[in-house]
């Protein structure tokens, strides 16, 4: 495909790295010059072009703008009907992106993670899935999603990532004290985590890590017991509202 993308920063930057050996064509904006400049220098494929450029050289375009920004942004820049446009920026629903590229078609909205420039990654998107699946399913796994209702819900419960690392960091930065090789300790706790989830249910892996008087137990217990459960959902509801 011949995919251009507008805004180049650091979730942008991770989509580019994980497509850029699948044989597109990339042309990506001046925006984020340390970005793109270390982008055009890892890839043959990819280019830095001025915005209209971008547009001129391509066929799927890519918004990965701050959503309060991308309406001045994209004003001045005349897109092609036969265009198809998938959106990275958080709080712009399918009609609020509509507006701001006509004539081209808004076809998805989609939210990556920095995981997506190695592959394995999770991918919200609302629109045009199998577009979104064409580009990036080889790798990653695209969860469809049924209306912008759905898609703000998912944004919200998506923030528990940021508390997690933090909880695994601090508690890897417990076990660093302890340990003669506190690197090797974030490591295992992060793989732990990761490959414990990956293919287990959140209540079938408590309910496996619910021995009597166990260490999963006792912590779990004594966090909850804290108001870790209650805390979260009174973050989770305030994002919402």
């Amino acid at each position: 495909m011949r995919i251009g993308i507008i805004g180049t920063g650091t979730i942008a930057g991770a989509v580019v790295r994980g497509i850029a050996g699948d044989g597109h064509q990339i042309t990506i904006s001046e925006r984020s010059t340390a970005v793109s400049a270390a982008l055009a220098d890892a890839f043959e494929n990819v280019t830095i072009a001025p915005n209209q450029q971008v547009l001129v050289q391509s066929d799927v375009i890519f918004l990965g703008l701050m959503a309060g920004a991308a309406p001045d942004i994209l004003a001045p820049l005349t897109f092609r009907a036969d265009q198809r446009v998938i959106s990275f920026m958080a709080g712009a629903d399918l009609g609020q992106v509509r507006g701001m590229i006509a004539p081209a078609r808004a076809s998805a909205v989609m939210m990556p993670f920095p995981g997506i420039a190695q592959g394995g990654s999770a991918i919200m998107a609302l629109g045009d899935t199998d577009l979104v699946n064409e580009i990036f399913g080889i790798r990653n796994r695209v969860f469809a999603l049924k209306d912008s209702a759905e898609l703000d819900a998912y944004l919200c419960a998506q923030a528990v990532l940021s508390p997690v690392a933090r909880m695994v960091g601090d508690a890897a930065d417990w076990l660093g004290e302890r340990v003669a090789d506190p690197a090797q300790g974030e490591a295992f706790l992060r793989m732990l985590v990761a490959t414990s989830l990956a293919d287990t249910g959140c209540a079938d892996l408590i309910t496996a890590l619910n021995t009597p008087g166990g260490y999963n137990q006792r912590l779990r217990q004594h966090m909850e017991g804290a108001g870790m459960t209650d805390d979260l959902m009174s973050g989770l509801n305030d994002l919402e509202g």
